[in-house]
């Protein structure tokens, strides 16, 4: 479910007088792992394109980075199109979103509109995402609760990295195709008993995962629970709510756009919430303004 409201704006150029990739983040040169990401994603690039010199890469977001609010598949979303076109490389939107997977996994999800599914695949170019129906097709919102701005302790490159460790990884991957077909079609046919039950579960069994990896990845907070709690509450008394976290301790509460006001209501009141960050359903990674070198 791509969102309208939380946006990474990136612009790609070339300097003939850079001796390596540059990389500014909201504002701030950058240096250490997250520079050596993009580098490292950049080379691979240029390899299989066979193009050369290197880029600075200039990056803003308006929502928090690394905190589990998806900051990475969005970057490399928005990183892939632009230095796709700076090179000419004129994709399609299939093979962008196999190469947008290359940087970060989630991120082949951000390239097209609405609501997306990760085609799984044997080889690099059968991987790729697909939408499953566009944004208008049913109108729900995420009210993310931010329990913690800062960046988290472990990535989730790292707790990815552990999950084998877990005894439960490999039914949790044995039961994906299900759960997928279940929410595949809950989203088809706007079910939202049938989505708030499957997207808690498999929220639930991403976390018991990296509960129960080598050493433990405990990414709720008692805010978190408190969250998933009041949700639940809410959706028994008949208010449409779900929740599911990614790698962090923020909670993203799905709604209907008749009841996401009053999500929102619910949420600032609880102790520990710092802010709720609202957004419809919205578009995948566009171009802005192009900076073609032709």
């Amino acid at each position: 479910m791509n969102l309208a409201n939380l946006s990474t704006t990136t612009t790609a150029t070339k300097n003939p007088d850079l001796r390596n990739d540059l990389l500014e983040l909201n504002g701030s040169m950058q240096t250490g792992p997250v520079l050596r990401r993009i580098q490292q994603y950049l080379d691979l690039i240029r390899k299989m394109y066979k193009r050369d010199g290197f880029l600075e890469i200039k990056s803003t977001n308006d929502f928090p980075i690394s905190a589990g609010i998806a900051s990475s598949a969005c970057a490399f979303a928005a990183l892939s199109t632009a230095v796709a076109n700076l090179y000419d490389l004129h994709l399609e939107q299939k093979e962008l979103s196999t190469i947008a997977r290359l940087g970060s996994g989630s991120a082949c999800r951000s390239i097209p509109s609405g609501y997306c599914e990760w085609k799984t695949g044997s080889r690099h170019e059968e991987s790729f995402s697909i939408s499953i129906a566009p944004e208008h097709h049913w109108h729900l919102w995420d009210c993310i609760a931010v329990v913690e701005s800062n960046p988290k302790e472990v990535s989730s490159t790292k707790g990815h990295n552990k999950a084998d460790s877990s005894p439960l990884q490999q039914t949790r991957i044995l039961d994906a195709p299900r759960r997928l077909d279940i929410c595949r079609n809950a989203i088809i046919k706007k079910d939202f008993g049938a989505l708030s039950e499957i997207i808690e579960l498999d929220s639930n069994l991403m976390h018991a995962v990296m509960m129960t990896s080598k050493p433990p990845i405990m990414y709720w907070q008692p805010t978190s629970l408190l969250i998933m709690q009041e949700v639940m509450k809410i959706r028994q008394k008949g208010v449409a709510a779900a929740y599911t976290l990614d790698a962090g301790s923020n909670v993203h509460v799905i709604s209907t756009e008749k009841n996401y006001k009053k999500v929102d209501e619910i949420l600032q009141c609880i102790p520990g919430v710092v802010e709720v960050l609202k957004s419809p359903t919205g578009s995948g990674a566009s171009l802005i303004q192009s900076t073609s070198t032709n």
